[in-house]
């Protein structure tokens, strides 16, 4: 928006597509954009990893970016029994935060202890403890609590500094206990930073770790953005985190922001990374993690109604116009040349392929990839547990198929014999039931024996779950390693009804490789038509739906037994061939779709969907002319426009009082789940009436938004609105001590504090919108809530200033 004259500078440590955003630049402001970019890193890294119960760390990557495949296998190896693959569906007691020994026990020095202890042996420090929950934070602090790793003259010095910076604050809030708490930590080099501390406390840990006084830092991952506050080492407590949605792997991206911290220039020589780990990891994820790029700079714009509204106020610019100008757009519409070229090579390669007689081919394909659906929806029903568990004896055959993929087409493994199961302890679901209401069961994980490609060392079984380390033994090589390999229930392709009888000890490669014999002499006695289990009268599947399903493959298979090619010689050949052209029509059919999508102007359907609903609830007129309620909605950013401006047209805030006022308007700014019980259980009348209408007035606006072809849940958008601090900030507005609100709740000081600086922000444009349609009352209303709020430690003064 800026005018093209204007000059910029854009700095950033990691941004692997700096050239893209640059021509973004370019395109928009029609000047020049130099790009000055290097991987260079003064300070090299070493990556160490250390398994949980170990005695020893191991360099997984050393200074010049090799991947030690060696160290990666023996630090997986010592892992104790208990940091099973989490692939097998063990359980894993997870050392971080533990005082959990290779054995199991809890008696001795905890993993972290023994590698801090190391750190300051070897003088690594200061290290950064990185960890993914605030919680877990203050408790491996808390595990330090008898180490002492200052002295006498570097104490006195944290405590100075610590006096001097909350001289600021009041006699009752320094007697707060997060403030009394920390300081017998700081003073023996410790140091907690997390977005729950209060903001002054944040400010003088990140002032005392600059000037060498805290030796170690325990810190979430805010830690590694946007503050430039290096150590010698960094150490994970965890490969995995939760996003918000699942618990996942940390992507390189995210690894090479916190890995980052390590090493200070013109200090220290290289800087040390240990990962802890607790569980079993394939190298090509480790790989993934330790030596991966860092994350692109991907456009998070998105529509908001106060923008919409705000463009729509500017004479000769419009929504669209910041839509087709936007970097989320550029980022699509620049994909197009290479789509292009890419379509015209798949073209030109299905062009290139003749089947013969491909109309009849053609009829024979769709019939077939039919029957294979049907078949697969067919194998996903049987594979229910509720169905397949109480079949899953030792000794009994399956057949077990992995999906086969560009990289391993071949998936099939054939027949192999169930060795073990062992059934979570979950309640059953019971047979003959619906299968649109199956409950969604664990992961079944069962052990069984298959004949794979041969391997170096002929283990009794796989180290991992059915993966791609695991591949099925090629039919012209005579004998294959016989593996115990554990499988989940939807690698199964087939139940058989045969049993054998199963050797003493399957550890003994004797053993396996006679089963597998067996299993060969059973394909040959029922001619390699191995019977299955009757999915009606040995399953007992009496669901309507499944019933439907085999109707439909009984229809389609004569008619694929029948077809004219089924018994042709020629038909591997020609099958092949047309299934090869289809799957070209399939991408030059996605990579048109794509291109159609990247040339049309993104969001556009979410625009019009938004300018509905400004037109319903009267903020614009049919030519999309601002009214009153759309000029009030402009002044508003800090909370939802629409439910804000709603309440204040409605006369909600009229009938307030100011401490109702403000305690209402504390659910637009508290954005965090608490893990209490529900907090509207003990609230008063006065702030139960207006949470109600507060509800009601979201799930008016969410209703209309629906009409209007608004993407919208109506339950998440009605939960948002968060009431967990009206009955703190209520009590804080009637004077209360900020000691006196924390008691009242189990969310941490710093969200506290966060939540009410958003509030008076918010507080500030409500004056604004009240004062743009002439009402005195309600400005003075406003006005007086920032009084009530802006006092003490919740708005005490940054010492960066």
């Amino acid at each position: 928006m800026l005018p093209d004259k204007v000059r910029f500078v854009f700095l950033s440590a990691t941004i692997p597509n700096a050239m893209q955003f640059a021509e973004w630049i370019c395109k928009i402001h029609k000047q020049p954009c130099h790009v000055v970019y290097t991987d260079y890193r003064p300070t090299p890294l070493q990556h160490y990893l250390f398994p949980s119960g170990g005695e020893g760390i191991y360099l997984a990557v050393d200074e010049k970016s090799v991947f030690r495949q060696a160290n990666f296998q023996k630090a997986i190896s010592a892992l104790g029994d208990d940091a099973t693959d989490p692939t097998t569906g063990a359980s894993i007691k997870k050392s971080t935060g533990s005082s959990r020994k290779r054995d199991g026990s809890t008696k001795g020095p905890s993993d972290l202890f023994k590698i801090l202890r190391m750190i300051m042996v070897k003088n690594y420090h200061p290290v950064i403890v990185f960890s993914f929950s605030k919680r877990e934070c203050e408790a491996n602090a808390l595990q330090l609590s008898k180490l002492d790793f200052n002295d006498d003259d570097e104490k006195q010095l944290v405590k100075s500094v610590f006096e001097n910076a909350i001289t600021s604050l009041s006699e009752d809030d320094r007697g707060l206990p997060q403030i009394e708490h920390i300081l017998p930590l700081l003073k023996r080099g410790i140091g907690i930073h997390h977005s729950g501390l209060l903001p002054i406390l944040k400010e003088v840990i990140e002032i005392l770790f600059q000037e060498g006084l805290l030796k170690v830092l325990f810190a979430t991952e805010t830690f590694s953005i946007g503050l430039n506050m290096p150590a010698k080492t960094v150490v994970f407590t965890a490969v995995r985190k939760f996003d918000g949605k699942e618990t996942r792997w940390l992507s390189g991206g995210e690894y090479i922001q916190m890995s980052g911290r390590a090493g200070r220039r013109g200090l220290d020589d290289r800087g040390v990374v240990i990962l802890m780990i607790d569980e079993k990891m394939e190298p090509n994820v480790a790989k993934d993690m330790l030596k991966g790029v860092s994350d692109p700079l991907n456009s998070a714009f998105h529509l908001t109604y106060t923008m919409i509204l705000n463009l729509l106020r500017i004479e000769g610019v419009s929504p669209e116009y910041m839509l087709q100008g936007s970097f989320f757009q550029f980022q699509n519409s620049v994909r197009v040349p290479q789509l292009i070229k890419d379509m015209d090579i798949f073209e030109k390669r299905r062009d290139g392929i003749l089947v013969e007689d491909e109309q009849l081919v053609g009829e024979y394909y769709q019939i077939r990839s039919q029957l294979e659906l049907y078949r697969r929806d067919m194998r996903d029903v049987l594979n229910q547990p509720a169905y397949s568990v109480p079949f899953l004896q030792p000794g009994r055959l399956v057949r077990i198929a992995r999906e086969s993929t560009t990289e391993n087409p071949n998936g099939d493994f054939g027949w192999g014999i169930i060795v073990n199961f062992v059934k979570p302890q979950q309640p059953k679901a019971k047979m003959g039931g619906n299968i649109k209401t199956l409950t969604e069961e664990p992961q079944y994980i069962v052990d069984v024996l298959l004949n794979c490609a041969p391997a170096e060392n002929d283990d009794s079984s796989a180290s991992s779950l059915l993966s791609t380390s695991v591949q099925p033994c090629p039919k012209d090589i005579k004998r294959g390693s016989a593996l115990i390999v554990p499988c989940l229930l939807n690698a199964f392709d087939g139940i058989s009804s045969v049993r054998i009888n199963m050797p003493k000890d399957m550890r003994l490669l004797a053993s396996r490789r006679q089963c597998l014999a067996t299993i060969k002499e059973v394909e040959s006695r029922f001619k390699d038509k191995v019977p299955i289990l009757d999915p009606i009268k040995d399953m007992r599947i009496e669901d309507a739906l499944f019933q439907k399903l085999v109707s439909k493959i009984h229809v389609l298979e004569p008619r694929l037994y029948e077809h004219a090619l089924h018994n042709d010689p020629r038909l591997p050949e020609l099958y092949s061939s047309y299934e090869s052209k289809m799957i070209l029509v399939a991408k030059i059919k996605d990579i048109r779709r794509q291109i159609t999508q990247a040339e049309s102007v993104l969001q556009m359907d979410e625009l019009k969907a938004r300018r509905r609903v400004l037109r319903r609830l009267g903020y614009t007129n049919a030519q999309d002319i601002i009214e009153i309620k759309g000029r009030v909605a402009c002044e508003i950013s800090a909370g939802d426009e629409l439910v804000l401006t709603e309440l204040l047209f409605n006369g909600v805030f009229t009938d307030l009082t100011v401490d109702q006022t403000v305690s209402l308007l504390s659910c637009f700014t508290f954005g965090e789940r608490s893990g209490g019980e529900d907090p509207t259980v003990s609230f008063p009348d006065t702030l139960k009436q207006p949470l109600r209408i507060l509800r009601e007035t979201a799930r008016k606006i969410a209703q209309v938004s629906q009409e209007s072809k608004m993407t919208i849940d109506e339950k998440e958008y009605v939960e948002s609105f968060r009431p967990d601090l009206m009955q703190i900030v209520m009590s804080w507005c009637q004077g209360a001590r900020f000691a006196d609100i924390c008691r009242m709740t189990d969310i941490f000081e710093g969200s506290i504090i966060r939540s009410m600086r958003r509030l008076e922000e918010l507080l500030r444009q409500m004056v604004a919108a009240s004062k743009s349609i002439g009402n005195s009352d309600l400005e003075t209303k406003f006005t007086e809530g920032i009084a009530k709020i802006k006092r003490d430690i919740v708005f005490a003064a940054s010492l960066y200033l």
